[in-house]
């Protein structure tokens, strides 16, 4: 008999918070699937004999596997087949752009709505998360099945220790493919929690952190050890854990989280941060649970966010949560706006004000030193840059000003110097990112890989993932080319 398909042409709707109510609060604004409506949506899926999901995701995941066993009920071996090539399925499935990944070339978009392959990644994930005796038996009998003959290599490979440096996406996906391949590994982290920007860089209403810790709390059960406050370039050089601590191969994944700052007059005036601040107060530190934790916050009555990334999506958002009227200026239009297309609805929804258009010339402070105003351009777009989007033109004489007692500077960010200044012969772009091989993650020097926003600058915890889990099979190989 068969196959009976779901035809619909929309997704199945999953449910969330309602944006007054969640416009004051920190719970996460998506509710997820119930059983009922993931099995309806994993029926949308046709198993086209191409799978172009599979080759949009950059770890690889078996889209139409994982589909076909959720259509039929079969929760659990969904599961092992998506953790089995993702290390973080629960995160990813929040967090991960698929509108321009897997979902943005599936065969079921060209006609409706692709199938919402992120919304069932979290399903199964979310699922495995409150069912763990059942979730493992699972991933343990499919690995044995698809890894068989894997032993002989696991045991040869138990005699070598990698040094992974950061612990962000990119490291934690390394770390969990190491690992369970028998590797000895040691994550080195600078700040006292785990899980770099996935801790201190995405809000709580996106991906709470207990579930990055019940994420990392699945990959420590693997082996992997982690040294907190650890800042390499400082306490150890890339040299010193080689010859000193006797690490055989080394993974750097320290992320971009140096921020950018516009260069205008008054970028100084007290009630100016930047995003990065802004955020690791209240998600790392927890500000917005004082006076229980002890670090405060204050994003004024009128927040002006700069910027049309993720990153300024969620330090509006953030801002908005904490009490002030927001408003978002953005240079270009919004079709140009690079954050994703759910973050920018949600941030309407929720009652943030944008700004197009508009470019930042000069923040105005009053006699105390605080910010009062920002002085602002309108724009016009030209032609497109090498970025392909049109570049924006100041209209002469349109200046006018935005009043605001805050201002959040969310324009992006670059790489860290320290372990590039601190490493001899280690190759770096002029603009900081470390310079890799692409498809093993294999830097200049011998044994020292680097992947992530390290050494593409900024980007998604999905394509850091993938050039962890890249550079993960370039250490195996390195390891094992004697």
């Amino acid at each position: 008999m068969a196959t009976k398909y779901n035809m619909q042409a929309e997704k199945t709707p999953i449910a969330e918070q309602d944006p007054v109510v969640r416009a004051s609060n920190f719970d996460e604004v998506a509710l997820g699937y119930t059983l009922e409506e993931a099995i309806n949506e994993a029926n949308r899926c046709i198993q086209c004999p191409k799978k172009p999901c599979v080759s949009g995701c950059p770890v690889g995941v078996p889209i139409p596997e994982f589909m076909k066993e959720l259509a039929e009920g079969n929760v659990a071996r969904a599961y092992a087949i998506v953790r089995a090539a993702n290390t973080l399925p629960a995160i990813c499935g929040r967090v991960c752009p698929q509108e321009t990944q897997c979902e943005g070339v599936c065969t079921r978009g060209r006609k409706g709505d692709p199938v919402g392959i992120g919304r069932l990644e979290r399903f199964v994930a979310d699922w495995a998360l409150d069912n763990p005796e059942e979730a493992a038996a699972a991933l343990a009998a499919y690995t044995q099945e698809t890894e068989e003959g894997q032993e002989y290599t696991a045991q040869k490979l138990s005699q070598y220790k990698v040094a992974l440096i950061g612990s962000g996406p990119a490291s934690l996906t390394c770390a969990g493919e190491l690992a369970k391949r028998g590797v000895k590994v040691t994550v080195f982290e600078a700040l006292h929690a785990v899980g770099g920007v996935l801790v201190y860089g995405i809000p709580e209403f996106r991906l709470p952190k207990d579930l990055v810790a019940r994420e990392v709390a699945a990959i420590t059960d693997l082996g992997v050890t982690f040294e907190m406050d650890a800042v390499v370039g400082k306490l150890y050089t890339i040299e010193e854990l080689r010859e000193e601590q006797g690490f055989d191969a080394i993974f750097i994944g320290t992320g971009a989280g140096l921020p950018m700052y516009l260069g205008i007059e008054g970028e100084a005036l007290n009630g100016v941060m930047v995003a990065n601040e802004l955020l690791t107060r209240v998600n790392l530190m927890k500000a917005f649970r004082f006076p229980e934790y002890h670090t405060p916050v204050y994003a004024g009555k009128k927040c002006v966010v700069v910027g049309g990334g993720n990153v300024a999506m969620d330090a509006a958002r953030t801002a908005k949560r904490l009490g002030a009227d927001v408003t978002i200026v953005y240079r270009r239009s919004m079709t140009e706006m690079p954050a994703r297309e759910e973050e920018i609805h949600h941030a309407e929804e929720e009652g943030i004000h944008f700004n197009i258009l508009t470019n930042p010339v000069r923040a105005l402070g009053n006699d105390e030193g605080w910010i009062e105003g920002l002085e602002c351009v309108r724009m016009e777009l030209g032609e497109p840059d090498e970025s392909g989007r049109r570049r924006p033109v100041e209209i002469e004489g349109s200046n006018f000003v935005i009043d605001c007692d805050m201002l959040v500077v969310a324009i992006g960010s670059r790489t860290n110097p320290l372990i590039g200044n601190t490493t001899e012969g280690l190759e770096v772009t002029k603009r900081g990112p470390i310079v890799v091989d692409e498809a093993t993650g294999a830097t200049s020097l011998p044994g020292v890989f680097a992947g992530g926003d390290v050494a593409t600058g900024a980007a998604t915890v999905i394509l850091a993932m993938g050039a962890g889990k890249a550079a993960a099979k370039g250490i195996v190989d390195y390891l094992l080319q004697d």
